[in-house]
């Protein structure tokens, strides 16, 4: 199960933001397909099978797009959101006005192939890494609009939330720095504003040195080799945690966590996820 499955995991107020526009953008003023060809009268039932293996992630989002555009709609989920399963495994089974569903369903799945396909990638980083001690972290790099939903997903796949924005968490990157005149200055600068933990970015071991220094709390070690992270670790000596980013492969990512860092952000997670393959078959 994901790291994070003790804390609410998906914010259903922000799901429902994203499922209004998308039927918006989707059903405008309404489905002519459905309305002219599909009996007003006329019930099906449908089933969400998963077409390859895949980590599951959007169940409770399909279900809200389901329930939104048909309220009497019964939507029964099979497995669970985190959940691994093998081609051909039943999700979901949904009950109701045919023409309903059938609007509902382009959007439903969108949305949970994104997610899944999230979720899916994330795993098998996570797997790569499993018993180092060293944790996968997400980053900001999302679809815009779609942040904390990718997020949810990053989790159901086995990864950490890093911020979840600009506004709850201090990052200072290479141009934070070259604007405040260094990285002494500009830890100092955010410890008069913020009680929270501090992170810097740091190109070069004089930079870990000079951050660790000045009180950071987090190193981020940016675009390192593995020689470099593995003396960058040895520098800091406990004294903040480390993280390694940029560039992180699944290939390169075992390699990274043998350094020793606490963590490891990696942005491909939710920019780079393929979207699972997830049909709906109406019965």
């Amino acid at each position: 199960m994901p790291p994070d499955a003790d804390r609410p995991v998906l914010d259903i107020d922000d799901a429902r933001r994203v499922i209004r526009a998308a039927l918006d953008e989707d059903v405008g003023c309404g489905d002519v397909t459905s309305a002219l060809v599909i009996p007003s009268g006329l019930s099906f039932r449908g089933v969400m099978a998963a077409r390859h293996p895949m980590v599951v992630a959007g169940l409770p989002v399909a279900q809200e797009v389901f329930g939104l555009v048909v309220p009497e709609a019964r939507f029964r989920a099979k497995v669970k959101d985190g959940d691994a399963v093998e081609t051909g495994a039943v999700l979901a089974e949904i009950e109701g006005p045919a023409q309903g569903l059938l609007t509902a369903e382009r959007v439903a799945l969108n949305l949970m192939q994104a997610l899944s396909g999230i979720a899916t990638l994330t795993r098998r980083y996570a797997e790569r890494i499993d018993g180092s001690g060293t944790a996968l972290l997400d980053t900001r790099k999302t679809i815009p609009g779609l942040r904390k939903l990718s997020k949810y997903a990053t989790r159901m796949g086995g990864a950490h939330n890093h911020r979840m924005g600009l506004y709850d968490g201090v990052l200072i990157k290479d141009n934070h720095i070259a604007v405040c005149g260094g990285v002494a200055a500009a830890i100092s600068a955010a410890r008069r504003g913020w009680r929270g933990p501090v992170e810097v970015e740091c190109d070069t071991l004089e930079q870990v040195g000079e951050a660790v220094e000045a009180g950071a709390d987090i190193v981020l070690l940016d675009n390192m080799s593995v020689d470099q992270l593995r003396n960058a670790v040895a520098l800091v000596a406990g004294r903040a945690r480390t993280e390694a980013s940029g560039g992180v492969t699944l290939e390169t990512i075992a390699d990274i966590a043998a350094t020793g860092v606490d963590c490891i952000s990696v942005g491909r997670i939710t920019q780079s996820a393929q979207a699972a393959d997830i049909g709906l078959d109406w019965m």
